[in-house]
């Protein structure tokens, strides 16, 4: 089989297997892990490597997972304590594989040099373990052996014994038991000669057949066992035990499996000294029970005595013969098995590629575009005779916008896809400047349309770094201020109305008014210095404009905030900004839902028809001379309700042949951009409705003031307005074409 068919779904699976290990080590607590996050960041690596492994020729992936691997299951374990570097070391690590994903998906060769660096760091962890490992056992070995732990032992067993005599109680003579799960893992699992004996738990009975088919390709099944959920097989096989439960693990998880080196069928002969000292009684017996527990707490005495630098042992006693003998218990809490209750639902999502949505997507809007033509050939009817048909249309209308809407929310993907790249950012920036900052998102949940979310990641990341470069200060700083050493770092996102608004937050300083004045002094910027907060606070986005008294990798070249403020417009948006001296500064932003479909009105000047953002319109009125005032040059103002607005004349702006000059003869729509309201005057209105979007700049060229097009029903072509294009030109107080572009 050619499995190149599968390298995309693998791809795509450890993309995310990778973002949440990142995820998951970031929320770790170094002092007491969480055993679950543990084993879930152990599973998403033993699944990469598996996969990895599987194909065959992912090798340099195949093996830094596994030496990862390998460490997270030991400490998920017990057996090796979590300490900050390692967290570091794993973080590291996930970059490595990250890089090494994206080369085997272009198709070239991972780095050679960073997959030797990342796999020494990790075999030297595990090495340093091994060799305290081994002191520490050999220092238990020779205390344990002394002929004080010996007499322990003795005595401990001796006075119950006793006891067990006087009472009549009739006891399970002791014998040599065969070697339970965990104790023939211990004895023989250096002994390569053994076959592996491979046990799994919580197994259907269907699945346990398809693992004995699979056990039977990798080599000869010398026998098996199995009970009502589980499966133990001997297998004599020259593959490894990882790469048995790599196999394993296309059905059953890998927290099911237990494999170690065991003889089928093992005997008294092969058991150890400490094994052979363990006790079968009857369970119903009470006294006896305690003989029991006596003899065990005694084996396990003299076991220690007898471990040596391999480890202890762990001794089980177990009352059944070697052919009903239960299954070693799984490593870690396994999930639910295939057959286990709940384990049969079937998956409710599928993986399909953004271009065949896209697809969907723009046939459901030429369909909205047909049933529109349709809807206005059939308004000239009359409703008496074609009633039918018309109650038809209504349908198809009703029935096109629930398919539109229900297209469009297969591109809607939540906030959390942007947010959960932010805690290794926030974590590697304040290691690296000495902060202390703890992150806080809200409305993860909150979704946004595909094309706009991967556009606000840039935006947001240089909006985060500003945050934790010249927002929050320093502990020393903070705590000489009177605050909380630990600086917070907010980041919200929210629906309101046919937008989302996304926050950043910090408490730090805030922004220095003095400072961004005398700095657009220096610069040539025209400001006076009574000017507003909110008109001091956009200097920021001026190009080039920079208050950082250094410049440094994270921040202060003065590039940046206009380049935010400029994709943010091209996406529909815009940016807020708002600061408090002391408490902190908040960066809002502003986005449509999506992009591909809007909700305007339609105006129409002269003889051509516009469309305006319906989120941007407030109000719409016809001005009386009383409320027109004229001010410098040809400007003039429109009095609302005390607010001085600017009138901007549609006609003049695009140079519309045979519209209406007479202001007190138009329509004027109140038109709401950023924290500026003006007046836009049109002839008439048409009315309100969904339009599907088109992009006019690569089907046609870039048009001042416009910010794309669509179709109308009678098939002409109408221009939407570009809201923020008029209000920046009405700033400064130009409607030239040049005044659009800037």
């Amino acid at each position: 089989m050619d499995l190149s068919q599968f390298f995309d779904t693998f791809f795509d699976e450890a993309d995310e297997l990778l973002a949440q290990m990142e995820q998951l080590l970031l929320e770790l607590d170094v002092d007491t892990p969480d055993i679950e996050q543990l084993n879930a960041i152990f599973r998403a690596a033993h699944s990469i490597k598996g996969g990895a492994a599987t194909f065959g020729c992912f090798q340099h992936l195949a093996e830094t997972t596994h030496l990862l691997e390998n460490l997270l299951d030991e400490i998920r374990r017990g057996e090796m304590a979590l300490r900050t570097d390692m967290i570091d070391t794993f973080l590291e690590t996930k970059d490595v594989l990250k890089s090494q994903l994206d080369a085997y998906r272009a198709s070239a060769v991972p780095d050679e040099e960073t997959f030797s660096r990342i796999c020494g760091i990790l075999r030297q962890i595990a090495d340093e373990h091994r060799e305290a490992l081994q002191g520490g056992a050999t220092a238990t070995a020779k205390a344990a052996a002394s002929p004080a732990a010996v007499a322990i032992a003795a005595t401990v067993a001796a006075p119950l014994a006793t006891t067990a005599d006087s009472a009549n109680v009739q006891a399970a003579p002791v014998a040599v038991a065969s070697v339970p799960a965990a104790a023939a893992s211990a004895v023989a699992s250096t002994d390569t000669s053994l076959p592996l004996c491979v046990r799994i738990s919580g197994v259907s009975g269907k699945d346990a057949q398809s693992l004995l088919e699979e056990m039977g390709h990798l080599g000869r099944v010398l026998g098996h066992e199995q009970g009502a959920e589980s499966l133990t097989v001997w297998v004599d096989s020259t593959c490894s035990a990882d790469d048995i439960e790599a196999v394993c693990c296309f059905i059953v998880d890998g927290d099911q499996i237990g494999i170690s080196r065991e003889a089928y069928g093992a005997k008294s002969p092969d058991a150890s000294p400490a094994v052979a000292a363990s006790v079968q009684v009857e369970a119903a017996a009470p006294v006896a029970v305690a003989v029991q527990q006596a003899a065990q707490e005694a084996a396990n005495v003299v076991a220690q005595a007898q471990s040596t630098s391999a480890g202890d042992i762990s001794i089980t006693t177990n009352a059944a013969p070697a052919a009903t003998m239960a299954p070693a218990a799984p490593r870690a809490a396994a999930k639910p098995a295939a057959g286990a209750p709940g384990a049969d639902k079937e998956n409710t999502s599928i993986r399909v590629g953004v271009e065949k949505v896209d697809q969907v997507i723009n046939l459901v809007g030429e369909l909205v575009i047909t049933q529109a033509m349709l809807a206005q050939i059939a308004s000239t009817l009359d409703p008496v005779l074609h009633d039918r048909l018309l109650n038809g249309m209504e349908q198809l209308e009703r029935n096109a916008r629930d398919l539109q809407e229900s297209v469009m929310s297969i591109r809607m993907m939540p906030m959390d896809y942007v947010f959960s790249r932010f805690p290794r950012v926030v974590r590697d920036i304040a290691t690296k400047m000495g902060k202390q900052i703890e992150l806080q998102t809200i409305g993860r949940a909150t979704e946004l349309d595909k094309s706009l979310i991967e556009r606000i990641i840039d935006p947001l990341t240089h909006l985060v770094r500003n945050s934790l470069d010249h927002g929050i200060e320093t502990p020393e700083k903070r705590i000489a201020a009177g605050k909380d050493p630990v600086g917070n770092l907010m980041l919200s996102a929210q629906h309101s109305g046919g937008n989302i608004v996304i926050e950043v937050s910090d408490d730090g300083g805030g922004l220095n008014r003095e400072r961004l004045l005398q700095k657009a002094i220096s610069q040539g910027i025209a400001i006076s210095e009574n000017a507003s907060d909110d008109e001091v606070w956009q200097l920021i986005f001026a190009p080039g404009f920079s208050t950082a008294e250094k410049v440094t990798d994270i921040s202060g070249r003065g590039v940046g905030m206009d380049v935010v403020r400029r994709n943010i417009q091209d996406m529909g948006g815009h940016v807020q900004l708002s600061s408090t001296p002391g408490e902190g500064t908040t960066t809002r932003i502003v986005l449509p839902l999506t992009l591909a479909i809007l909700d305007g009105m339609s105006v129409r000047v002269g003889q051509e028809t516009f469309i305006l953002p319906l989120n941007h319109v407030t109000e719409s009125l016809q001005p009386t001379s009383d409320q027109i005032y004229s001010v410098t040059g040809n400007e003039r103002v429109l009095l609302v309700r005390g607010e001085y607005l600017p009138l901007v004349e549609m006609h003049r702006v695009f140079d519309v042949a045979g519209a209406q000059a007479d202001p007190m003869q138009a329509i004027a729509v109140i038109m709401q951009a950023q924290e500026r309201r003006f007046a836009l005057l049109v002839d008439h209105l048409v009315g309100q409705h969904q339009v599907v979007v088109k992009n006019l700049e690569s089907n046609y060229r870039k048009v001042p003031g416009v910010s794309a097009a669509t179709i109308l029903g009678d098939g002409s072509v109408a221009l939407i307005i570009d809201v923020f294009a008029l209000a920046r030109a009405n700033r400064e107080k130009s409607f030239s074409a040049e005044a659009l572009l800037n």
